[in-house]
């Protein structure tokens, strides 16, 4: 038997997948960031175009998009959505040589694309690696970590902030069609999407 508050176990105690047939349908984001940390030789080729196997930004970028509508088949417990967005920054962080993917997933659907921003940002730093190997075998991957959301019943979350609004809907019915993605330090010195309404508190 499932214990109570296992809602992704049936009453044998099975996996399953929940079902939201009956929530509504919502617009709704997330963001998330992974760090891939590199050689200064490395960040030295990928910033003047020179490495071996090519344009290793723009793969990473490309593979993160394709990673985002996979996360279903990747992860079992995931609801196929409808991905109606998908921007990816990825940029070069010289202070500590590494390289930055931001990955913001948008939908209108019944439950959130949390794990889909996250795959997205995950399978852009694993591409990274693939793409530096053979200069630099300690390239390795750092955190990955959700930065924000929005939409849903617990509103607008926000990594490191202790507040949880419910402005969500008013916040995406203004940037509807989403502004491209564009990412810059912030004065916490952490990379963070300018489009998100509390940039400029982070």
């Amino acid at each position: 038997m499932s214990e109570p508050g296992f809602t992704h176990l049936n009453e044998r105690g099975e996996a399953r997948m929940v079902d939201v047939t009956a929530k509504d349908i919502t617009v709704r984001a997330a963001t998330a960031r992974c760090t891939v940390t590199i050689s200064a030789e490395v960040a030295a080729l990928l910033r003047a175009g020179d490495l071996p196997k090519g344009d290793a930004l723009g793969v990473a970028r490309i593979a993160a998009i394709q990673a985002t509508k996979r996360t279903p088949d990747l992860i079992p417990l995931c609801h196929p959505i409808a991905v109606h967005g998908v921007d990816v920054d990825v940029r070069l962080d010289d202070d500590v040589p590494s390289v930055v993917i931001v990955a913001t997933v948008r939908t209108a659907d019944r439950t959130g694309v949390e794990m889909e921003a996250l795959t997205a940002a995950a399978v852009g730093g694993l591409t990274v690696i693939d793409m530096v190997k053979g200069k630099d075998r300690y390239a390795a991957i750092g955190e990955v970590v959700l930065l924000e959301k929005l939409g849903g019943r617990s509103g607008h979350w926000v990594r490191g902030s202790s507040r949880t609004t419910r402005s969500a809907g008013r916040w995406l019915s203004r940037h509807r069609p989403a502004p491209p993605l564009a990412c810059a330090r912030t004065a916490r010195g952490r990379w963070w999407p300018r489009a998100s309404p509390l940039w400029a508190w982070w």
